[in-house]
């Protein structure tokens, strides 16, 4: 009788240790992938924010070299004693979007379609084998082409939304 309680006893820890892998495994590819989401959202400012300095600091150096062009030019001699001074002024040139499209179009680096599929093939593969004690090869494939079917689903619809066709 006490050998089945120790018996009875390793079933439901290993049942429970299962569960826990199952759950964290989850947690991780879900965290992964909003990982992913948040990721590209910043690339994507970033880049804008980046063009529209970079309009302003060509603006401000095309400024600056007037200026100098006009202390070389000799003054006009005048009869008052005041000189007039013109200043213009032109306020920093904001790139839209649609006018930076060349540069933000370039796609490097995997979409999140094929980030999401290997994500989701991984751990498929991996709570697969967990799953399936008899057989954990079988159990591994179809986990991975279950979880890459999944995670590329998600990962499709993250790149439509964020309008990588």
């Amino acid at each position: 009788m006490k050998n089945y309680l120790i018996i009875l006893k390793n079933s439901v820890m290993k049942q429970s240790l299962l569960f826990i892998v199952i759950a964290i495994a989850a947690v991780a590819s879900v965290a992964a992938i909003v990982g992913i989401s948040s990721n590209s959202k910043m690339k994507k400012v970033d880049a804008m924010e980046l063009a529209q300095f970079e309009a302003w600091k060509e603006t401000k150096t095309l400024e600056a070299l007037e200026t100098e062009k006009a202390s070389y030019v000799a003054p006009k001699k005048t009869t008052s004693s005041t000189a007039k001074r013109t200043v213009n002024y032109q306020s920093p040139k904001m790139v839209s979007e649609s006018q930076n499209a060349a540069k933000t179009t370039t796609k490097k680096g995997w979409s999140k379609a094929a980030k999401a599929t290997a994500i989701g093939a991984g751990t498929g593969a991996v709570l697969g084998a967990v799953i399936n004690k008899k057989n954990r090869a079988i159990g591994a494939v179809i986990g991975g082409v279950i979880g890459g079917g999944g995670g590329y689903v998600i990962g499709r619809g993250m790149d439509k939304k964020d309008g990588r066709y």
